[in-house]
């Protein structure tokens, strides 16, 4: 499984008066590119005010845009926040999901409580506790068997992979 970081941050807030002739702006066309190209989604975001970060919530609705990028793809998601771990940002990028015909996988959940011990990240941002890493790994696990499942592949053939 190869794993590509997709970089939100130049996406202009979304304006439909920024869309010319059927195009997008530069950044735009490029992010629908890749998310295009993806054969599953891995979305990692913080909670903000008990719900989605705006710019995760910007990058769904411009991908959204005719033609949908995000339609019948397998997703899962991973949240990191103080208290609750991120479980209701999770919940409403899944109820938004919905609406982009995301199929997100079930189980297993990952909510990682960064404020609690043991330490989760290092100075650097790297993950380090052995525990988060294996939830982890159990979810990447879970997405690429059921993104190979939608693609109508064998989920346990060595060959098959997933961008």
């Amino acid at each position: 499984m190869q794993v590509d970081h997709i970089d939100i941050s130049d996406l202009p807030l979304l304006n439909t008066d920024l869309e010319v002739d059927g195009g997008f702006p530069s950044a735009v066309e490029a992010f629908r590119e890749k998310v295009s190209a993806a054969d599953c989604f891995l979305f990692a975001s913080p909670e903000y005010n008990y719900s989605i970060s705006g710019p995760l919530k910007n990058a769904l609705d411009w991908a959204s845009r005719p033609p949908n990028c995000w339609g019948d793809r397998a997703a899962a998601i991973l949240s990191a926040s103080g208290g609750s771990g991120g479980s209701r940002s999770q919940y409403h990028i899944r109820q938004v999901g919905l609406g982009l015909d995301i199929h997100f996988i079930n189980k297993p959940e990952m909510f990682t409580k960064t404020h609690q011990p043991p330490k989760k990240f290092d100075d650097g941002g790297n993950l380090i506790d052995q525990e988060t890493k294996e939830q982890l790994r159990k979810v990447l696990l879970s997405l690429q068997a059921f993104t190979l499942r939608l693609q109508g592949k064998p989920a346990n053939s060595q060959q098959q992979g997933i961008n």
